[in-house]
């Protein structure tokens, strides 16, 4: 029942929400109702007053941009009825005049959003006495094509950005600032995230469209083609390859690409705190996994142990995302040779700036490793540059395009030194441009830190886009412009624009059409860049990856010591071990042998005992025998002395009875029996 409930109640703030909205746009278009029947009637008495026999009315502007896409939907403040500086009708007497004949001057009625005070403002705002990039002409209702729109070229190290819809234009706002800021001799780099950058080293095509267009907001349009050096990273794609050691990738940014929380990015902090103090350098993903590994191993424990230790249960989730980061082919962009971020601040023999294009062919794949080599690449130039303070023209312009992906899931140290070095790059001579698809993708301290700002169209088809449009126009400068209305009607190729001047002050906001490239906007053919990269005397010192003795070696090399010294001493344990056991079994022999003696000794000694008794007893059984034997003859002595006559002699009687043979009857006993107790 309560989901029923609060479905219901969901659906009636929609509904609420869409009858706020309808009644906004009821309004809204009322408002220009009014502004359409005032124009048309100040237009009837204009037309109602001739100015010579044969004036005719003036044809509406041309409103088609250069790739054929109406300048403005019908729903856009309405076109005036005046007369553009490519559509000029025939002066007395039949000759045409000059362009500058045609153009409306501060006098004339506005026929737009801004009246004739805001036009001058924005006249003024954007006329710079020094070197500038032209933009384009004011749009109010028509093209103003006297009232240009340029940036300071001294004010871009204040950074930019470059927003819009998919599909409105950024790309080719893109490459106008690059080709313009090249052409006055500064470098540029960029990542041609699409592919279509490229085009830029090579010289546009006119086509009917693009002159039409380029003469209706007073653009002098010629073909040219920049001097472009191309890059890939790792070698993955068509350029020279852009490679970064670990160590100099550093704990931070690499916690960013690997997704780690805030306890394993300090741990990980930890690991690379531990191998800079070893000495143990950091080359590629293999050197990290090993420097890992032994320092959960019983060999590395003690190594952190005076800094806290490193867990393993973090150093396998660390360890997890090493081997994913790594099958996603990240592998090939650490290593060396590293490439030196100065090579970016080269100048052409002409003087011109060298644009400096990153080929990121996969980018979709792997965005979280694409948009932190780029960190890392501002980050490393942050490092090397030195302070060089305001200068009439920045050192380096660095585009940061998909700049989404960069702040996408960021922690919060890895905002904190994005804002730090977006704040502090600039006095190292370094204009940064943003390039998205919302001002919403940038976080609020970066965003405050950019003087320059183009916006294209933005699209408010859901509630978060209409919030986002809200958040967005209340970023600007007050205008007489519904900024809400205008930002969802521009046309593609035009913008709105407010930069800083050249006193460091917001310009006004202008609704501006966009100058065309000079370059090509299709990419550049696959062979011609491939021989240009071929051609690239940066190949020679960056197109062969380099294996040097790192941690993955050192530590192997230590493992394999101690992995024999291990074995060593168990092959010393275990004899030690063998010995103790063979002493033990000896003593348990010897002991054996020593009780087995005693008890034969024990035995033995009672068997003589026994057999002395057995002696003994049978020395007292003959004594007795022969006492009985004496009193036996000493009885029968009488009778044998009154029968002797009568029995014959019997020698072996005579020899016992006598003394003589009781002698030799006791040795032969006691022979006897001594001989049996020693055979026993």
């Amino acid at each position: 029942m309560s989901d029923a409930v609060e479905q219901a109640r969901a659906a009636a703030e929609a509904a609420r929400a869409a009858a706020d909205e309808a009644r906004r746009l009821a309004d809204q278009a009322v408002a220009r109702a009014e502004k359409l029947a005032a124009a048309l009637a100040q237009a009837a008495s204009t037309a109602a007053a001739p100015t010579s026999a044969d004036s005719a009315p003036a044809p509406a502007p041309d409103a088609t941009s250069a790739n054929g896409v109406p300048a403005a939907p019908a729903t856009a403040v309405p076109a005036p009825d005046v007369t553009s500086a490519t559509d000029v009708p025939a002066a007395p007497g039949g000759t045409t005049p000059g362009p500058a004949a045609a153009l409306p001057t501060a006098t004339e009625p506005p026929v737009g959003p801004l009246g004739a005070d805001a036009v001058d403002a924005v006249r003024a705002g954007y006329t710079v006495t020094g070197t500038a990039l032209e933009l384009g002409a004011l749009v109010n209702g028509a093209v103003r094509p006297d009232v240009q729109v340029r940036i300071p070229l001294g004010m871009l190290n204040r950074h930019g950005l470059v927003a819009g819809a998919t599909g409105t234009g950024k790309t080719r706002t893109l490459q106008l600032l690059a080709e313009q800021i090249a052409a006055n001799g500064v470098p540029v780099f960029a990542a041609d995230v699409k592919g279509d950058l490229s085009g830029l080293a090579v010289a546009g095509q006119a086509s009917d469209k693009l002159l039409a267009r380029t003469a209706g907001i007073a653009q002098d349009w010629s073909p040219a083609a920049s001097q472009a050096e191309f890059y890939s990273l790792g070698g993955q794609g068509t350029g020279v390859p852009i490679r970064a050691t670990v160590s100099g990738f550093g704990p931070l940014l690499l916690s960013k690409v690997l997704g780690l929380n805030d306890t394993q990015e300090s741990s990980l902090g930890l690991v690379f705190h531990y191998a800079e103090r070893a000495g143990l350098a950091l080359v590629d993903l293999a050197d990290l996994r090993s420097v890992l590994t032994f320092l959960v191993s019983d060999a590395g424990k003690p190594e952190l142990a005076d800094l806290g230790g490193l867990s393993k249960q973090t150093a396998g989730v660390i360890l997890r995302e090493l081997v994913t980061f790594a099958d996603r082919g990240a592998d090939r962009f650490f290593g060396e040779p590293e490439i030196d971020t100065q090579v970016f601040l080269r100048t052409a023999a002409d003087g011109r700036g060298i644009v400096s294009l990153l080929e990121v062919p996969g980018v979709q794949d792997q965005p979280e490793v694409f948009s932190t080599f780029l960190m890392w690449l501002l980050a490393d130039l942050y490092n090397e540059l030195p302070e060089v303070g305001d200068q009439d023209k920045p050192k380096l312009v660095f585009f940061f395009d998909e700049a989404h992906l960069l702040f996408s899931g960021a922690s919060k140290d890895f905002l904190e030194q994005i804002v730090r070095t977006v704040r502090l790059i600039r006095s190292k001579g370094v204009g940064i441009v943003f390039v998205t698809q919302t001002p919403k993708d940038v976080p609020n301290d970066v965003l405050a830190q950019l003087g320059s700002r183009v916006q294209h169209q933005l699209r408010a088809h859901t509630p978060d886009d209409a919030k986002a449009l809200r958040a967005t126009v209340s970023t600007y400068p007050t205008s007489e412009y519904d900024l809400g209305e205008v930002l969802t009607s521009l046309a593609t190729g035009e913008a709105i624009v407010t930069v800083m001047n050249e006193q460091g002050a917001p310009t006004p906001v202008a609704w501006t059409r966009l100058r065309a490239p000079q370059g090509s906007m299709d990419p550049m053919p696959a062979a011609e860049m491939e021989a240009r990269v071929a051609s690239s005397p940066l190949l020679a010192t960056y197109g062969t990856p380099v294996d040097p003795e790192s941690a993955h070696e050192v530590l192997a090399r230590r493992m394999e010591a101690a992995a024999a010294q291990s074995a060593a001493d168990d092959a010393a344990k275990q004899a030690a071990a063998a010995e103790a056991e063979a002493a033990k079994e000896a003593a348990r022999a010897a002991a054996t042998a020593a009780k087995e003696a005693a008890a034969q000794a024990k035995q033995e000694a009672r068997e003589r005992t026994a057999a002395q008794r057995e002696y003994e007893r049978t020395q007292r059984e003959f004594e007795q025998a022969e006492r009985t034997a004496a009193q036996r003859r000493g009885r029968s002595t009488s009778r044998s002395r009154t029968t002797s006559s009568r029995k014959t002699g019997d020698p072996l009687s005579d020899l016992l009875g006598g003394g003589l043979g009781q002698a030799i009857a006791k040795e032969v006993v006691q022979g006897i029996f001594s001989t049996l107790r020693r055979r026993r």
